[in-house]
């Protein structure tokens, strides 16, 4: 029988109706095309980005698959799997978590899940529970399925894991250049703006700088999957960059500056 994970944040995080999701998802890769600079586009392997409210996330999220799109303007294989990795905001999970489902739905239509990647996955745990009122991955499904309709995802929920055992997960899921890692994380929350600038730039020193694995909640709701990154990245992938291209905060998109929310935007580059 097949299972479908359905949307538990649609008409609230981002809009319903397709088309008019749509629009939006277009509108702020445009708007984001026109922020990037000038210049040779080289094609990520893995993308770190925030998952809030697309009004308040959304512009940051766009400049990494903007320069996702771009890349894949110039050619190359295509990209058939997205692993999403992301936090549990709602209920606990253990291991890698899976939501034991065959598709995602989204309002742009049903992603399906590569459940062949997921049979013999380290660490894998049962996680349907905690991705159903999930928003972390959800968020990144209609920007994936502007930019690369035809791909499968593998969707993990990630909370306690020790950085090692996700680096075992992301070896067995890395792949080649038919497979995209995605890291949904939010940066600082609820600090003064000013506060949050600071914090968030150290986060952002500690990730383009490899440091490591040793991130914390406070610095990044998605913190055990960033964790699991710069473990595997040491590890397996000393050679890659890792570069910031977009900090802002909820603040500076459309919130107060007395309690904001940090969102960052990078990229892995081999």
């Amino acid at each position: 029988m097949t299972e479908m994970r359905a949307t538990a944040v649609a008409g609230h995080f981002y809009p319903a109706d397709p088309d008019v999701l749509r629009a939006l998802v277009t509108r702020l890769l445009s708007e984001a095309d026109d922020r990037r600079p000038a210049g040779p586009i080289v094609r990520p392997k893995a993308l770190i980005v925030p998952h809030a409210g697309y009004v308040y996330s959304g512009p940051i999220a766009a400049t990494a698959y903007a320069r996702l799109r771009a890349a894949l303007g110039d050619g190359g294989p295509p990209i058939e799997r997205v692993v999403l990795l992301g936090p549990a905001h709602r209920v606990f999970c253990r291991g890698l978590a899976d939501a034991g489902v065959d598709f995602f739905e989204s309002p742009l239509g049903a992603v399906p899940v590569d459940r062949e990647a997921l049979a013999e996955l380290p660490g894998r745990s049962d996680g349907h529970r905690a991705h159903a009122p999930e928003h972390a991955l959800e968020v990144q499904l209609p920007f994936l399925q502007v930019i690369l309709p035809d791909a499968m995802i593998v969707p993990l929920l990630v909370v306690e894991p020790r950085p090692d055992v996700v680096a075992r997960g992301l070896d067995h899921l890395w792949g080649g250049p038919e497979t995209l890692v995605v890291v949904s994380t939010d940066l600082s929350h609820f600090l003064p703006a000013e506060a949050a600038e600071a914090v968030d730039a150290e986060t952002a020193r500690h990730l383009v700088s490899r440091g490591p694995p040793t991130l914390t909640g406070d610095q990044a709701c998605g913190s055990a999957a960033l964790n699991g990154l710069l473990a595997y990245l040491d590890v397996h992938a000393p050679e890659t960059r890792l570069e910031c291209i977009d900090l802002r905060h909820s603040g500076q998109t459309a919130g107060g500056r007395r309690e904001v929310v940090g969102y960052g935007a990078f990229q892995v580059l081999a």
